[in-house]
């Protein structure tokens, strides 16, 4: 499969799972007290009001054409959340937080679904690309869903933790948000955030692969 195949194939399950991913946060935030996302208008199934040029279109394209299809990886444009305006800012924002793992975990299961109805029907014109398709959507939610997971702030995991510690080592984790980033890029360029992610997407595929009986 050459590059303009692959990414064919790869655009709607790549910008469905970075876009609605942030969606889901907007929604939650919404649900628990902050209106900041809909009132810019970013509460939307739509991916165009989500996607950025850089992070849903440029950066995985460019991921896919250096590893050969091998990786994925991306962002949209991040959903404003006040957590100052939630009901119970600490405790909401726990479900905030999770909401954007959530969303990828539901379309990895709903992508799974998909492999497995068109492996087990008559073949058709597209059943090869659809397939294809599907393991993409599996792939790079598996992925977004596990980094995000990393309690790292100011990843989605990092504000899980947040929310989940005593309120003085709560405050003291958070300081780090300003370095996360920073940390997240050093650990991918050292190799290490490939070594703590490849476990983990490996019992991620597993428990699918057993679910859905691939």
């Amino acid at each position: 499969m050459n590059f303009i195949q692959t990414l064919a194939i790869s655009a709607l399950p790549i910008i469905f799972a970075i876009t609605l991913h942030e969606a889901a946060h907007g929604y939650a935030a919404r649900h628990f007290g902050d209106p900041t996302a809909w009132q810019m208008g970013r509460i939307s199934l739509n991916p165009l009001r989500h996607v950025d040029l850089v992070g849903t279109l440029l950066v995985p394209a460019l991921i896919l054409l250096i590893s050969s299809g091998g990786l994925l990886f991306g962002w949209a444009k991040p959903v404003p959340v006040n957590f100052g305006n939630l009901r119970r800012p600490k405790q909401d924002m726990l479900w905030v937080a999770a909401a954007g793992p959530a969303a990828n975990l539901a379309m990895a299961l709903v992508w799974a679904l998909v492999l497995k109805l068109s492996i087990g029907s008559s073949a058709f014109g597209y059943s090869e690309a659809l397939k294809e398709m599907a393991r993409v959507g599996i792939s790079i939610n598996g992925v977004l869903m596990v980094l995000n997971l990393l309690p790292l702030p100011p990843l989605d995991g990092g504000r899980i933790a947040v929310s989940l510690l005593p309120p003085r080592a709560a405050w003291k984790f958070s300081q780090l948000e300003r370095w996360g980033f920073p940390i997240l890029l050093a650990l991918l360029f050292l190799g290490w955030l490939d070594n703590i992610l490849r476990p983990l997407l490996q019992l991620f595929n597993t428990l699918i692969r057993t679910l859905f009986g691939f």
